[in-house]
């Protein structure tokens, strides 16, 4: 009995079609679709379409009579020709770049210090290494209104300070031309090393503690350690570090309006700040679209030099 049920089972085992290959890959690839189809969709909606129209409206006479009339012609280069023959936009592009350089040196430089000095183990050490990340997790906002309220020439804490120990207490950190750049400056670093010393004492656990073992079996010291081990061990990291620090630093402009607003005289003006003149307070909003494209083409130069950087240290 047993095998005369047997015998139809192995006939249609013996019978059966096997899946054809190309119908399996066009399910696999289907399916490989519909899980990246949602990321697809939300990035096209979210970034995308905003993308492509900004392009299009720095190519554009966008008025405020365009939310009414929803007439915006094209005017061509006119934007773009009016935003490079603009003395402000030179000004801006300086400031950018100062500001930028000079954030990412003190941020990196103090962050690294800081995370070598939490890398030994010693009493509250998590402890104040969760105070320094303070500065980081307060909006931009809140610290750019404090530190405004600490910087006034009149009442500020600094100042009162300074005369205290009467190293003169009317410095104008943020009413000179000459001093508020670098206010701005100091107070980003400030905001920017909880950030760098995180990341880079992330990194500076996975060095092997066997190779500063051998070092100092060889007698090295503790410059030479740093310059030949913990250096060259953290290059990947440092250079994520630098280049996310970059491209959040290129675009602030919370903090310098909470500061300065861009003054005084157009001392702090950058290209973030330009892109919100021109828009929101001129109402320009075709020239407002050409730095805010310029900013987007900044970014996406370091981008694709991190991707390049990191995919070079992967080989």
């Amino acid at each position: 009995m047993s095998t005369t049920t047997a015998a139809p089972a192995l006939l249609t085992a013996k019978t059966a079609k096997p899946p054809n290959p190309a119908r399996v890959r066009r399910r696999r690839r289907l399916a490989q679709w519909g899980f990246i189809a949602p990321a697809v969709i939300f990035m096209a909606l979210f970034f995308g379409y905003p993308l492509v129209r900004n392009i299009v409206m720095s190519f554009q006479d966008y008025s405020p009579s365009t939310f009414f009339t929803g007439e915006s012609p094209f005017n061509g280069t006119d934007n773009w020709s009016k935003v490079f023959n603009d003395e402000l936009f030179g000004k801006a592009l300086v400031h950018t770049i100062l500001f930028t350089i000079g954030s990412l040196i003190g941020q990196f430089c103090i962050g690294l210090g800081l995370a070598v000095f939490f890398n030994r183990r010693f009493p509250l050490n998590g402890v104040l290494r969760s105070l320094i990340l303070l500065p980081w997790l307060v909006p931009m906002v809140v610290s750019g209104v404090v530190w405004r309220r600490i910087l006034d020439q009149d009442t500020g804490v600094l100042n009162s300070f300074l005369g205290t120990l009467g190293l003169g207490g009317d410095t104008p950190w943020l009413t000179s031309t000459s001093m508020a750049l670098i206010s701005v400056i100091l107070v980003n670093i400030w905001i920017g090393i909880p950030f760098n010393m995180v990341i880079l004492y992330g990194g500076l656990q996975e060095v092997p503690k066997e190779l500063y073992e051998a070092a100092a079996l060889d007698g090295a010291s503790a410059w030479r350690t740093f310059r030949s081990i913990t250096l060259p061990m953290l290059r990947p990291v440092i250079t994520v570090v630098l280049v996310l620090g970059f491209m959040s630093t290129v675009k602030i402009l919370d903090l310098i309006l909470a500061l300065t607003d861009g003054g005084p005289a157009d001392s702090t003006q950058t290209l973030g700040t330009l892109t919100y003149q021109n828009s929101f307070v001129q109402l320009d909003f075709g020239a407002g679209a050409v730095v805010g494209n310029i900013l987007i083409l900044i970014s996406a130069v370091f981008a694709v030099f991190y991707l390049r950087a990191n995919r070079n240290e992967g080989k």
